[in-house]
C-alpha cells in the first residue's frame, strides 16, 4: 500500500509540474488558469455553467493578459478597394489650370453618358457608375497621349482581372518599335574545317505573310488597355497574320496580366498581349456594325483601274435615319464598316509567289516564269458596308438577333442587335444615333462543345516493301531439305549438259 501511495504522490507531482509548465508564446500555465477559472464559478455561481464554461475560461485568459499588452495597437491591412479608390482619386481632381472654354470645344472624347444611357435600355453595358468612371479614365488617356480621336471599345473578362479596352485613331508618323536582335542572339559564325560537311536539309518553310502597314487592315486603329479606371494605359503592339491564324485555332481564356505567356496547340507566336489584340482585330471585322446609309464609301487618291478593296469611309450628311421598327426586323439595315479578315490573315490579299521588289512584269523574266507553277487565285472577301443579311450561318445558329428594347414606349425605343457567332458584342441604333460595344470573354461560339485540333499523323520512316521486309532465319532441317534440292538440281543440270555433249560427237 505504500508503494502504491508513493507512486500516486509522484504521479501527481508530476502532473503538477506540467500544469506549471509556462507557454512560450503567452507565458501562462494552465494551473493557474484552472484556478481562476474556478474561483471564478466559485464567485458568479452562473446558471447552465457547463454551457458557458468556454466563455469564462475567454474572459479568464484575457484578464491575465490584459496587465501584459501594451497600448499601441496594429493599424489594419489596406483593403485592396481601398487602394484602388485611392488610385481613382485622381481622375476626379481637376488642374488648377484647366480652362472651362477649351472644354466646352469640340473635343476627341466620346459621349460615354450618352453611350451609357442607350446601352442601358437595351439592356446591356456596364452600369452607371463604372460608365462615369470610364468617361473620366478616356479622358486620362486622350490628354496624356493627345489623341486624335478615342473610342471605348469594351471590356474584355479574365479570370484575375478584366482589360477596358479604349480605340484610338493612327496618327501619321506614329512607329512602333520593333524589338531589336541582341548581340549576344546572333547566330555564331562557323569556322571552316577539313571534315565532312554535314548534310544539308531541302526543307523551305512556307514564306510569312507580311503584317499589314499601321493605318490600313487589322492595324488600322490603335488600341489601348487598363485594368481599371485609374490605373496606367497600356498600349498594345500592332497584330501580325500570324497571330490571326493562330488565334482562330485555339480557345483560351484570358488571365489579366499582358506579359503572360499563351500555352497552346497550335503554339501562339506571342504573349497575352499579342493574343487579345488578335482577338480584338477578330471581333471588330465580325461586330463592327452601323444603320444601312450612315457612313459612305470614301474617295480615295490613285488609279481608277484599282480593283483592291476600298477600306476608308465618310460619315454621309445626308443621312437622315432609319425607323427603329425597320432596323429590329430586318437585317438588310445593318452593315459592315470593318473590313473582312481574309483566310491570310489579313484585310488585303498578298501573292507571297512574288519576292519583295520583284517585277512580275519585266520581259527578261518572262521565260523562267512560264517554267514555274500558275499563280495563286487572289482571295476576295465582302466588300465594305455590305449588309447583315448577307452572313453566313454557323452551327445551325443565326449570325445575329435583333429586336426593340421596348414595346410598351416604342416612340422611344431604340433598336438592338447582338452577336450570337460573338457573345456580349452588342449594337444600338436611334435615329442618326448608334453605337458597338463588346462585354464578354473574347471567345467565339464554337457549337455545342470545342474539339481541339488533332495532332498530323507522324511520317513514315522509310518505304516498306518486299525487297527491305526482314525475314526469319531457316532452321537446320530448313537449311538441309534446300541444300539437297540444289544439289539434285544441280546434278539433273550436269546430265542434260552431258547428254547434249555426246549427242554432238555422234553428229560428228
Amino acid at each position: 500500500m505504500e508503494s502504491e501511495d508513493s507512486r500516486r504522490l509522484q504521479s501527481a507531482a508530476a502532473l503538477k509540474a506540467f500544469l506549471l509548465k509556462s507557454s512560450t508564446e503567452s507565458h501562462l500555465n494552465l494551473y493557474d488558469h484552472l484556478t481562476g477559472l474556478l474561483l471564478k464559478v466559485m464567485d458568479e455561481h452562473p446558471p447552465n455553467v457547463v454551457d458557458v464554461i468556454e466563455d469564462m475560461s475567454r474572459d479568464v485568459k484575457r484578464a491575465a493578459l490584459g496587465e501584459q499588452q501594451s497600448s499601441l495597437r496594429e493599424l489594419p491591412e489596406t483593403s485592396a478597394a481601398e487602394l484602388l479608390a485611392e488610385q481613382q482619386r485622381s481622375l476626379f481632381s481637376q488642374p488648377e489650370d484647366a480652362n472651362q472654354e477649351d472644354e466646352l470645344m469640340e473635343t476627341p472624347l466620346p459621349n460615354v453618358s450618352e453611350l451609357g444611357f442607350y446601352l442601358e435600355q437595351a439592356g446591356v453595358g456596364l452600369g452607371r457608375e463604372e460608365t462615369q468612371r470610364l468617361f473620366l479614365a478616356l479622358k486620362q488617356l486622350v490628354e496624356s497621349q493627345a489623341l486624335l480621336r478615342c473610342r471605348l471599345w469594351g471590356k474584355v473578362l479574365g479570370t484575375e482581372s478584366s482589360y477596358i479596352v479604349a480605340e484610338a485613331e493612327y496618327r501619321e508618323g506614329e512607329e512602333e518599335e520593333e524589338p531589336s536582335l541582341d548581340e549576344d542572339e546572333t547566330e555564331p559564325e562557323t569556322e571552316d574545317t577539313e571534315t565532312d560537311p554535314l548534310p544539308q536539309s531541302t526543307y523551305k518553310p512556307l514564306p510569312e505573310v507580311p503584317k499589314e502597314a499601321l493605318g490600313t487592315g487589322t492595324n488600322k486603329y490603335v488600341y489601348y488597355v487598363c485594368k481599371e479606371p485609374g490605373l496606367p494605359w497600356v498600349k498594345l503592339p500592332s497584330v501580325s497574320p500570324a497571330q490571326i491564324t493562330a488565334a482562330r485555332q485555339i480557345r483560351k481564356f484570358f488571365t489579366g496580366r499582358l506579359d503572360n505567356p499563351v500555352v497552346s496547340y497550335p503554339p501562339f507566336p506571342g504573349n497575352e498581349a499579342n493574343y487579345l489584340r488578335a482577338q480584338i482585330a477578330r471581333i471588330s471585322a465580325g461586330t463592327q456594325v452601323s444603320p444601312q446609309g450612315f457612313f459612305q464609301a470614301g474617295e480615295e487618291e490613285g488609279d481608277e483601274e484599282d480593283t483592291s478593296p476600298r477600306d476608308s469611309y465618310e460619315a454621309n450628311p445626308d443621312f437622315e435615319g432609319l425607323p427603329v421598327v425597320e432596323m429590329a426586323e430586318t437585317l438588310s439595315s445593318w452593315v459592315h464598316h470593318v473590313q473582312h479578315i481574309l483566310q491570310q490573315g489579313r484585310c488585303t490579299w498578298v501573292n507571297l509567289a512574288v519576292k519583295p521588289g520583284e517585277d512580275p512584269n519585266e520581259e527578261g523574266e518572262a521565260e523562267e516564269k512560264e517554267e514555274e507553277p500558275d499563280e495563286p487565285e487572289p482571295e476576295v472577301g465582302p466588300p465594305l458596308l455590305t449588309p447583315l443579311s448577307q452572313d453566313a450561318e454557323m452551327f445551325s445558329t443565326p449570325p445575329w438577333t435583333s429586336k426593340v428594347s421596348s414595346t410598351l414606349t416604342s416612340q422611344h425605343a431604340v433598336a438592338v442587335l447582338r452577336s450570337n457567332l460573338w457573345p456580349g458584342s452588342s449594337a444600338y441604333a436611334c435615329g442618326k444615333k448608334f453605337g458597338n460595344i463588346y462585354v464578354g470573354w473574347g471567345l467565339k461560339y464554337a457549337g455545342e462543345g470545342y474539339s481541339p485540333p488533332v495532332p498530323p499523323l507522324p511520317q513514315k520512316e522509310y518505304p516498306s516493301g518486299p525487297e527491305i521486309t526482314e525475314a526469319l532465319d531457316p532452321s537446320l532441317e530448313e537449311e538441309q531439305v534446300l541444300k539437297e534440292a540444289l544439289d539434285e538440281q544441280q546434278a539433273a543440270q550436269e546430265e542434260l549438259q552431258d547428254s547434249g555433249d555426246e549427242a554432238e560427237e555422234d553428229d560428228d
